[in-house]
């Protein structure tokens, strides 16, 4: 809940409008769906909330959280099911209001989260599941590394404490924090000019790759050098869906920072 205020507080709040009901159908958000909503979040079971933008022509703004059921039994073949959360931005409101204050919000939005990883960055915010989607926006995937692909494979059911992506900002909490040493002996392990490393309250910290996001350009020799130092560094952490159920495809683009 504090999150949501956060980025509401950021973005205004007219900028969500619709929200998701139980059958799955946009609905108009008003003072009493708000109010719902905000129960169902703080329900200790467990909450499935999706917030989108109020045009309803593109996508610039969404929330989208999925609780931790509470049991596995839902999910026997995902013992690794873990709750998690997503805050969408356009790329105008980088242009308009700078770096600084997106790393400023991303922590924001981290800080109350009791995470053991997240990442911010360059995405492209699409539905991946329309026909035809997946295949071109795999193209542009492997021409610019730096822009994720939410969505590609169901991770949030699997993925436990490992790290799901290399981004901008890259949040790590226990136990893989802890394993690498620490702040300390993470920041120890990364020279790329422009990489930091901040600590976090609750042995928590945030890895930034650079001042500004980067989409790279593969044919433009544009690598991305500090990203691929970190996905060396954080590889024995790094989430890979489980065979054969994720694609080669899939498969190459969970490297491409490693191959």
């Amino acid at each position: 809940m504090r999150s949501l205020d956060a980025y509401l507080q950021a973005v205004g709040p007219n900028a969500l409008g619709v929200y998701a009901d139980q059958e799955g159908y946009w609905q108009n958000l008003d003072d009493t769906s708000w109010a719902r909503i905000r129960n169902e979040l703080l329900d200790p079971d467990w909450a499935h909330v999706s917030l989108a933008d109020a045009s309803g022509r593109e996508n610039r703004y969404q929330v989208d959280y999925r609780g931790r059921p509470p049991s596995d039994v839902v999910f026997p073949d995902a013992p690794g099911v873990v709750s998690v959360v997503s805050f969408w931005l356009p790329t105008e409101f980088l242009e308009e209001h700078g770096p600084g204050r997106v790393r400023e919000l991303a922590l924001e939005l981290a800080t109350p989260l009791p995470f053991c990883s997240g990442h911010a960055g360059l995405a492209f915010n699409c539905d991946i599941s329309m026909l035809g989607v997946k295949q071109e926006v795999l193209k542009h995937g492997f021409r610019y590394p730096g822009m994720d692909i939410p969505g590609l494979d169901m991770a949030t059911l699997r993925i436990g404490t490992k790290i799901r992506e290399i981004s901008w900002q890259t949040f790590l909490g226990q136990p893989v924090l802890g394993e690498l040493g620490g702040a300390t002996g993470l920041r120890s392990r990364l020279s790329s000019p422009g990489t930091t490393v901040q600590e976090m309250e609750g042995e928590r910290a945030v890895i930034t790759l650079g001042r500004w996001p980067e989409a790279g350009d593969m044919e433009q020799g544009n690598t991305l050098p500090a990203y691929r130092e970190l996905a060396r560094v954080l590889e024995p952490w790094l989430y890979r869906g489980p065979a054969p159920r994720t694609s080669e495809e899939t498969r190459r683009w969970e490297r491409r920072f490693l191959d």
